[in-house]
C-alpha cells in the first residue's frame, strides 16, 4: 500500500528549503499530490501532501526529513492521511470557489472576523487568503493608502444574494467594501469596462455645473438629485433640467469643462486598464461634449452619451438623437461587447445612480461607485471607502502590478 502523509514545514524564511526539502523526496521516488506556501513576516509555513511509492519506507522519509529540517533551523510535523480522507479531499474539489475582497484604509481583525463569521455561515470554507496591497511601514503617515486582502473560499452558499446584503451591511457599519466574486474563467479574463460619466469617472454632474454658470442651478439640482434616487422616470427628469438651459450659449460649455474634476483614481485606473489591454467605454445619461473631452485626456475607447441640440450658438433645450437613458445604457452594453467579440460575463460596468442598474446587472460584474444605497444593494458589488483605482483589486491585481 502507497503512504500518504502530509508534511507540514515552519520556521524562518530562507531560499534553499523547497529545493532542499523535495531533493530529498526525490530519491525516494515520492510523488507530490498537493503543495502550498505562505510567508507572513519572514515566517514561513510549507505544506506538502506527498504519496510514498509501495515498497517505500515512510519511517526512513521521516527520518531524514526531521534531520534535515533541524540542520537548516526549521521545524517539520507529520500527518498520516488515510485513503478515505484523501478521497473526501478530492471530492471537495468540484465545490464552487468564490473571491471575497476586503477593502478600507486599514484592515482590523474585527472587520476580518465579521467578514469569516459570514463565510462560515453559508458553509464557505477559506482555502486561502493573500494580501494585495503593498507593506505599510510603521510610519505610515498617509491616511489615504489602500488595504486589501482577498479570500479565496470554497463551498456552497444557499443565498448568495443575502449574503452580498450582510457584506453590505458590514461594509456600511465598519467603513469598508467588500465584494464576492464566483471564482469563474470570467472572472480572470474580463476585457472591457464600461463607465458611468457623471459622478464616477468625474466628480460632479455636468448638468447641474451647466446650470449653476446659467443661474439655475438650485432648480437643476433638485431634479437630478430626486433622478439618482429613482423617484423620477430618467427621460422626464432630464427634459425637464434640459428645459432649464434652453437659450445657454454654446461657448459656455467650453468654460463648465475646463473646471470639472476626475474622480479619484479615475486617471491610475484607466491608464492601467490600457497597460493590461482592456477595453474602456463611456455610457452616460450625460453629454457627449464632454464625454468627448474625458475621451481625449484618458484615451477611452468609446463614448455614448446624449448630443446636445444647438441652434445659432445657443442650447435649445433639447438633445439629437435616441436618448441614453437606463435601458439604452444596457444595450450599449451588449452592442460594444458583441463589436468586440466578446461575452457579456467578460465586462465590468461602473456607475452610481438609478439609471445604471441595468447596465450593471447585465456585466459581467457590476459595481456601483459611491452610490445611494438602492444603487449599491441592486448592483451587488460597491465602493465607497477607495477610489476608482480599487476596481483593479477586485480584478486581482497587487500594487506591485499597477503603474
Amino acid at each position: 500500500m502507497k503512504d500518504l502523509m502530509l508534511v507540514h514545514i515552519f520556521g524562518a524564511d530562507r531560499p534553499g528549503i523547497t529545493s532542499a526539502v523535495s531533493s530529498l523526496l526525490a530519491q525516494y521516488g515520492v510523488d507530490i499530490l498537493d503543495m502550498g506556501q505562505a510567508v507572513i513576516h519572514d515566517a514561513l509555513s510549507l505544506g506538502m501532501l506527498i504519496r510514498i511509492p509501495e515498497g517505500g519506507e515512510a519511517a526512513a522519509v521521516v527520518k531524514d526529513l526531521l534531520y534535515q529540517a533541524h540542520e537548516m533551523g526549521i521545524s517539520c510535523k507529520f500527518t498520516p492521511v488515510s485513503s478515505e480522507g484523501y478521497s473526501h479531499w478530492v471530492d471537495a474539489a468540484g465545490k464552487p470557489r468564490w473571491i471575497v475582497t476586503l477593502l478600507g484604509r486599514t484592515i482590523s481583525a474585527g472587520q476580518v472576523a465579521a467578514v469569516a463569521q459570514v463565510l462560515t455561515a453559508n458553509g464557505l470554507n477559506i482555502q486561502s487568503v493573500n494580501r494585495l496591497t503593498g507593506r505599510p511601514p510603521l510610519d505610515d503617515a498617509d491616511a489615504q493608502r489602500p488595504a486589501c486582502i482577498e479570500f479565496s473560499v470554497r463551498g456552497n452558499p444557499g443565498d448568495v444574494r443575502a449574503m452580498r446584503m450582510a457584506f453590505l451591511a458590514i461594509a456600511a457599519d465598519m467603513g469598508v467594501d467588500i465584494a464576492l466574486q464566483e471564482d469563474n474563467a470570467f472572472r480572470r479574463n474580463r476585457r472591457l469596462v464600461a463607465f458611468d460619466m457623471d459622478s464616477t469617472l468625474i466628480r460632479v454632474e455636468v448638468i447641474d455645473e451647466l446650470a449653476k454658470a446659467w443661474g439655475v442651478g438650485e432648480q437643476v439640482s433638485a431634479i437630478t438629485e430626486s433622478a439618482m434616487r429613482g423617484e423620477l422616470d430618467f427621460r422626464q427628469s432630464l427634459a425637464k433640467r434640459l428645459s432649464l438651459l434652453k437659450g445657454m450659449p454654446s461657448e459656455m460649455l467650453e468654460k463648465v469643462a475646463e473646471h470639472i474634476p476626475l474622480n479619484d483614481g479615475a486617471e491610475k485606473l484607466v491608464r492601467n486598464l490600457k497597460r493590461f489591454g482592456y477595453k474602456t467605454a463611456v455610457i452616460s445619461g450625460g453629454f457627449t461634449y464632454f464625454g468627448e473631452k474625458l475621451q481625449a485626456k484618458l484615451g477611452i475607447d468609446y463614448v455614448h452619451a446624449n448630443k446636445l441640440r444647438i441652434v445659432d450658438g445657443k442650447l435649445t433645450g433639447e438633445v439629437d438623437g435616441e436618448i441614453v437613458d437606463a435601458q439604452r445604457k444596457a444595450e450599449l452594453l451588449q452592442s460594444i461587447a458583441r463589436n468586440e467579440n466578446i461575452s457579456l460575463m467578460q465586462t465590468i460596468a461602473v456607475g452610481d445612480g438609478a439609471n445604471d442598474l441595468p447596465m450593471l446587472n447585465l456585466a459581467g460584474l457590476g459595481i456601483a461607485f459611491r452610490a445611494k444605497p438602492v444603487v449599491k444593494e441592486g448592483a451587488g458589488h460597491a465602493i465607497s471607502t477607495l477610489g476608482l483605482d480599487a476596481v483593479l483589486y477586485l480584478l486581482g491585481f497587487r500594487d506591485r502590478d499597477m503603474e
